[in-house]
């Protein structure tokens, strides 16, 4: 029974074929329509379309031969029969020549076509096309579903929307090779960035063109692995590591620090940026904390005020990017020496800071403002100033002096942390000498650095290093040459007192008429102001190991003598400057205390008044200005007024719920109440004295289970 059925269904199905067959010799056209799709694999509604609806006339050359309705701006250009439609008639011209020349690159296609067209020319010449290849290749499943399907690809695609091309010109060079419009386009945008005074790239060397704004910040130099690889190889930095890829999804790339996966997972701690105002091109912004930042500020200063670094830790714990937290504990692990743990929390810090940065705040540009009398803002100061320092001790000057640039340039009018102080020392270390130069002159007619015993003995040493460049022009190492004598004479007349300690801290020995001179004597350091000895103790103690190069002494040594002859001469300018010195110099501002005590240089913190060092000061806000503007105060804490004796402190210490007043009464004036409250007191003393020495257990000695011994000593 199973044979018969199954022979039952072949001859259907051969039936069936020849029946398709008859219908596509005969040249049915919706029979062989349905019986391509079916032998093709699809659907209805995927055919092209009829002739009529092309408008052509069935009659015509196309369809004699057989072949597929032309596609647009393939077939002849005639004008279109009137009363017939035609589908195509809107696509331009344009688009019809591209696709011509689409058709022209695909030799393929071409050749599919030819070789059907040969094939239906070699049938009978009444039949259709698609009756032919049917005909062709009934034997050949495979030949019959690639050539058949081929015919309809063409119309069946014109159907999508076509994406409108244009044309490239192209224009030949002087070479004689031809080159597209569009990339003539790139060259000229790109010659324009480069004629653009705000783009002008940076010069090979380090110098810092002057076409750039002076505290122009380079977002590759905020990168301290960036300068060990140029110091060490790469190989040195990373080691056998790989390259550093992408961290956790979580963590965002940042132009500060680079985030670490030991730390914890960042979410939003309530601070945000908001721009205040926009003046004269310049932007000013602000740090804001929110309820919920402002409750974990409260906790944080009461575990301040319980002098447990513990609590502070238990905060970070509930609160891992708490900033003032972060900078308090990371003060404390540098004082117990973890310098690797110290650094961790400040860089954490930063990036805290900087997830909240406003969306058009700029670390580049040096036209964005911070006002450091605001304290949600005096964090992100403090967090940079102690980056940079423990990049400068990490061996990392170039990116010290950037991190240096970008806190200047948040307030280069009050400069709040005083980073003038330092940033020579930088330039110099870092070898910017062409920085430090640059901001001499264009600063000194507007802030009198020259005043700065720093930059008066900096800015000489950085144009003698210039002198000393073979490869610059030998006018330019002249005129350096002689900068540097004008200036370094300058500074030894208005800062006499820096010599001797300078030569003690470089363990060079003056000559006789050096040490014998009151003008460079013991003299010179007693007699002028404390200020001005702390700034020449800040730069003695800071920059002395730049002064121990013995060509720098041999070119310090002859200017030493022409001022000793200029002092023994009198000449006007020793006067001058002794005048000055008196003068000014009178007391430091804020800042400059400020920063000697971030600096934490001994030499200069020894000299600090006892104003300044009788007062509390806390890292993570040493002396706040006196002119803070605050935006939320922190609740007072209730606390009673206590008139108990010293006994009574004594045993609340020892038994904090002890209370020997007891109840305060209002009417005081009356004896007997007062007689009773002191009959109540004394009896709470002596049940507190009791209570005391019944919980006092002693320990028994330990007993030995072997009194006798075995006589062997431990």
């Amino acid at each position: 029974m199973g044979a018969r059925a199954a022979s039952g269904r072949a001859r259907r199905r051969g039936g069936r074929a020849g029946a398709v067959r008859a219908q596509a010799r005969s040249g049915r056209g919706a029979m062989s329509r349905r019986a391509l799709r079916r032998l093709r694999g699809e659907q209805r509604g995927q055919e092209g379309p009829g002739l009529g609806q092309l408008g052509l006339d069935p009659g015509s050359e196309y369809a004699r031969e057989g072949g597929p309705p032309p596609a647009p701006g393939k077939g002849p250009r005639g004008p279109p029969r009137a009363g017939v439609s035609n589908r195509f008639e809107l696509i331009p011209a344009e688009e019809s020549e591209d696709e011509l020349l689409a058709g022209e690159e695909r030799p393929d296609t071409r050749l599919s076509e030819g070789d059907t067209a040969g094939r239906s020319q070699e049938g009978s010449k009444d039949r259709s096309k698609e009756g032919a290849v049917i005909e062709e290749t009934d034997g050949d499943g495979h030949r019959e579903g690639q050539e058949a399907g081929q015919p309809d690809r063409t119309p069946a695609s014109s159907n999508k929307p076509r994406k409108k091309k244009k044309k490239r010109k192209t224009k030949k060079n002087a070479a004689g090779e031809t080159v597209e419009d569009n990339d003539l386009e790139d060259i000229d945008s790109l010659l324009e960035r480069i004629e653009d005074p705000g783009l002008a790239p940076q010069s090979q060397g380090g110098i810092i063109t002057d076409s750039r704004p002076l505290l122009y910040v380079e977002h590759r130099n905020l990168n301290p692995e960036n300068e060990l690889k140029r110091y060490f190889g790469a190989r040195a930095v990373l080691g056998d590591q790989r390259p550093r890829q992408r961290q956790r999804q979580y963590v965002r790339s940042m132009w500060l620090t680079a985030p670490k996966n030991t730390w914890p997972r960042y979410s939003k701690t309530g601070i945000t940026m908001q721009l205040l105002d926009t003046r004269r091109g310049v932007q000013h912004f602000t740090f804001e904390h929110h309820r919920e930042y402002q409750q974990v500020q409260f906790k944080f200063l009461d575990a301040v005020e319980s002098m447990d670094p513990n609590n502070i830790v238990l905060l970070l714990q509930m609160n891992p990017y708490h900033v003032d937290s972060l900078l308090q504990l990371s003060d404390v692990c540098r004082m117990q020496e973890d310098q690797e743990m110290a650094r961790d929390l400040i860089e954490r810090a930063l990036y805290s800071l900087e997830c909240a940065f406003h969306p058009v705040f700029s670390l580049t540009s040096g036209a964005c403002r911070l006002d450091y009398r605001r304290p949600e803002n005096r964090a992100f100061f403090l967090a940079l100033f102690k980056h940079l320092m423990f990049l400068e001790k990490r061996g990392c000057p170039r990116t010290a002096l950037e991190f240096c640039k970008l806190i200047l340039s948040l307030d280069p009018e009050n400069d709040p942390l005083c980073v003038l102080l330092l940033i020579d020392f930088l330039s110099l270390r870092a070898r910017e000498y062409t920085f430090l130069t640059r901001l001499f002159q264009e600063w000194e007619s507007h802030r009198n650095l020259s005043q700065l015993p720093n930059f008066a003995f900096s800015v000489p040493l950085a144009y003698f290093f210039l002198s000393q460049q073979e490869e610059r022009p030998e006018l330019e190492r002249s005129q350096a040459r002689e900068r540097a004598a004008r200036l370094i004479q300058l500074a030894l007349i208005m800062f006499p007192s820096v010599l001797m300690p300078l030569l003690d801290h470089c363990s060079v020995q003056p000559d006789a008429r050096v040490t014998s001179h009151p003008f460079f004597g013991l003299n010179a350091q007693i007699s002028q102001s404390p200020a001005l000895n702390q700034l020449t103790s800040l730069y003695v103690g800071r920059t002395h190991a730049l002064w121990k190069d013995p060509a720098v002494m041999a070119w310090l040594e002859p200017h030493v003598h022409e001022v000793l002859r200029m002092v023994e001469a009198g000449d006007a300018l020793v006067q001058e400057a002794e005048h000055k010195r008196k003068i000014r110099y009178q007391s430091a501002p804020r800042n400059i205390y400020r920063h000697i005590i971030l600096s934490e240089m001994k030499e200069a913190t020894a000299a600090l008044p006892l104003e300044v060092t009788s007062q509390p000061v806390m890292g993570f806000d040493p002396l706040p200005p006196l002119d803070s503007i605050v935006s939320y105060t922190r609740p007072e804490r209730t606390s009673h007024p206590s008139n108990e004796s010293s006994l009574s402190l004594f045993f609340r210490s020892l038994l904090p719920n002890f209370n020997l007043q007891g109840d305060i009464r209002h009417n005081g004036d009356d004896e007997a109440a007062a007689v009773q409250d002191l009959n109540q007191g004394v009896n709470r003393l002596m049940a507190a004295m009791r209570d005391m020495l019944a919980n006092i257990q002693f320990q028994e000695p330990p007993r030995d289970d072997n009194p006798e011994g075995d006589g062997d000593w431990d």
